[in-house]
């Protein structure tokens, strides 16, 4: 998986850096989703939902040409969001 940083289109939010946007992506519980709404239908922009190595879950709006992934924004989980992420990964470890 290849990322795009060449002039990121926003400021790392805090702490994060592109190493951790990246294991993100890289988490394998990480959930992908395709937005429903008209806003997104000129170019598609996709979320992730995924943890660094260190633990940090972290929310991000890319797009990709299948080959190269350009995150828009990235920042820390809110509590839904690590809400979200930890019932979809407890969905799937049940046996």
């Amino acid at each position: 998986m290849e990322f795009d940083w060449n002039n990121a289109p926003f400021e790392m939010a805090g702490s994060l850096t592109q190493r951790e946007i990246e294991e993100s992506f890289e988490d394998p519980f990480s959930i992908r989703l395709l937005p429903d709404s008209s806003r997104f239908s000129v170019q598609a922009r996709f979320f992730n939902l995924g943890i660094s190595a260190s633990g940090l879950g972290i929310f991000s709006v890319y797009r990709t040409n299948g080959r190269l992934i350009r995150v828009l924004h990235a920042r820390p989980f809110e509590p839904e969001e690590q809400f979200f992420y930890q019932r979809k990964v407890n969905q799937t470890l049940q046996p």
